[in-house]
């Protein structure tokens, strides 16, 4: 199995509904566009991951979401260097439909209080939902790496969520250990590096902004 180098986690840039949450009112999440500084944001981590991807092959999943696939191309790769699908299990944790503005301030403090990866928006998913989904695109991630000219480079364009339950489920983490950690910035990349070893790591950590919970030993 040829695996990749190094697989690259990008969270979009800054979009419509980071600048202003009561857009979400007047427009589908997955519509949502990247803001100029958002746009920005993107061709900044472009030139660095031209830079790290050299010339080298890349493999590339691209969540649904406009914000995301804008990001993409904020990134001025040469077509000839990509192979690049959208990977719908990579989307942002669906809240389910129109927002009210109020309600959604309701809801996300509900979901601070009850715990990020079991709550549920009342018409959309929970984070445990999304691990779900991201566990089946990693086996068909997998999967991929069988193919003798699959590339030493994978790239996913995703959220913020979707990263740190990416990572979750690829490295073990606790529920306990997900929960102590925060969301990467607007176009802040996370690596994981195939060391001699044979085992991936992180090249570096998610800031975590309290100590994980302990819910007892397992094993």
């Amino acid at each position: 199995m040829a695996r990749p180098r190094r697989i690259v986690l990008v969270r979009h840039g800054e979009s419509e509904g980071n600048a202003d949450d009561s857009v979400y009112e007047r427009r589908p999440d997955h519509a949502l566009r990247l803001t100029e500084k958002g746009r920005q944001q993107a061709e900044e981590t472009g030139v660095r991951l031209r830079e790290l991807f050299g010339r080298e092959q890349v493999s590339v999943y691209v969540s649904p979401y406009r914000r995301t696939h804008e990001t993409f191309q904020a990134f001025g790769f040469d077509p000839e260097q990509i192979r690049i699908r959208e990977e719908p299990r990579l989307r942002e944790q669906d809240w389910g439909n129109w927002q009210d503005h109020d309600d959604v301030q309701l809801q996300k403090a509900y979901r601070d209080a009850y715990g990020h990866f079991f709550y549920r928006f009342a018409q959309g998913e929970s984070g445990a939902d999304v691990y779900d989904r991201v566990g089946s695109f990693l086996e068909s991630l997998h999967r991929s790496f069988e193919a003798p000219d699959s590339p030493k480079n994978v790239l996913l364009v995703t959220h913020g969520l979707t990263m740190r339950l990416f990572c979750m489920r690829w490295f073990h983490w606790s529920v306990a250990e997900f929960e102590s950690l925060s969301n990467p910035c607007n176009a802040e990349t996370r690596m994981l590096l195939l060391g001699a070893d044979g085992r991936y790591t992180l090249d570096r950590p998610f800031e975590q902004w309290r100590t994980p919970e302990p819910y007892g030993h397992i094993g």
